[in-house]
């Protein structure tokens, strides 16, 4: 099976203050589903409070990212899923919980992982 990253950034999920709750509720239910079919994989939001860092490969850390992915935020779902197709329809029930649009990528095979 392959493995599908379903993410959006922070910007898109536009909610009041109100419904917050609900949509976190939500949510949590899609998330309960997929651990219930036993497709779970790993998710969680991007703590956006704690800036990201380069770890160079003599273990240097500095401060920032490559320039491309200096805006990564948001959430974050992996699924392990027979098809496509099967990743689309998780994702519509990610964007309805969530209220917002979910971006859907295949991650390459790898037997190691």
């Amino acid at each position: 099976m392959t493995k599908y990253l379903i993410s959006f950034p922070s910007a898109a999920m536009v909610v009041p203050e109100e419904e917050l709750q609900a949509v976190s509720d939500a949510s949590h239910t899609v998330v309960q589903e997929a651990k219930d079919a036993g497709v779970w994989v790993f998710g969680g939001g991007i703590d956006e409070s704690i800036p990201p860092v380069m770890v160079d490969a003599d273990g240097t850390v500095r401060e920032g990212t490559y320039p491309q992915t200096a805006r990564i935020q948001g959430g974050y779902s992996v699924l392990e899923l027979p098809s496509y197709d099967a990743a689309l329809e998780w994702a519509a029930k990610f964007a309805a919980s969530c209220r917002c649009a979910q971006e859907v990528r295949a991650f390459q095979y790898d037997p190691a992982s």
